[in-house]
């Protein structure tokens, strides 16, 4: 018997139309499987109403894998693709597995010999790094970064430190309704002439992204107060 192919199926990363970010060769991938795991299945239907399913919505088998998901469930997950049937993960990141969950599963499916295949769609992160203008030779993404403002600003400030020392892009995201107080933090910091990028509501109407040091920042405040963001941290050497 052939195993089935996990397949790695983007979303948009916000309220636009499907035409304009996911091609339609993934939406009709994505169309025609029964089953998938989902960071948030409820969020996963809203996305699968969109397309044009093959299989009625209510049929379709949803999986939900996110922090509270137990190893032992994975392979659980994985049983529809190794009898055969093609699956799909979603997440609620854009790209799965990237920043995500979803890593997790992919990892058990090269595990058990299965089929990986990633679909073309929009990863915040990279989006962010591309309009920039920071180094996108050498870049290292963080994810979220400490709660705790101390400790936060002695992270930023190792960051900073790191970029200069490997001429690296350093990019972190931060809870919506925290980002002000992130913003803040970086501005306090940092150096004056470190680049600060600010990339708010990316693929989304409202889409703002903008580069400037820390010195031009501290006399323009941006608005991103409860607003998806990416922060992208550099120090250009001088010379």
């Amino acid at each position: 018997m052939v195993a089935g192919t996990l397949y790695l199926i983007p979303t948009t990363l916000g309220e636009s139309p499907l035409s304009l970010i996911i091609p339609q060769q993934v939406q009709k991938i994505a169309a025609g499987l029964t089953v998938f795991v989902a960071e948030n299945p409820k969020t996963a239907r809203q996305y699968l109403k969109q397309l044009e399913l093959v299989t009625p919505l209510q049929e379709i088998e949803i999986f939900t894998l996110d922090k509270h998901t137990k190893p032992a469930q994975l392979t659980q997950f994985l049983q529809p693709a190794l009898a055969g049937k093609d699956i799909g993960l979603v997440s609620e990141a854009g790209c799965p597995a990237v920043a995500d969950p979803g890593a997790l599963l992919v990892r058990l499916a090269h595990e058990k010999g299965l089929r990986v295949v990633p679909l073309v769609g929009p990863s915040s992160i990279l989006l962010a790094l591309m309009a920039s203008g920071m180094n996108g030779q050498a870049f290292a993404f963080h994810g979220y970064l400490p709660i705790q403002k101390a400790e936060r600003g002695r992270k930023i400030s190792g960051l900073e430190k790191e970029s200069i020392l490997r001429d690296q892009t350093q990019i972190f995201i931060e809870t919506p309704y925290r980002n002000q107080a992130m913003f803040e933090d970086i501005i306090q910091v940092c150096e004056p002439g470190t680049e600060l990028c600010i990339a708010t509501d990316i693929t989304l109407i409202t889409e703002h992204i903008e580069t400037r040091t820390i010195a031009e920042w501290r006399k323009k405040a941006p608005d991103i107060n409860k607003k998806p963001t990416i922060f992208l941290l550099y120090r250009p050497r001088s010379g």
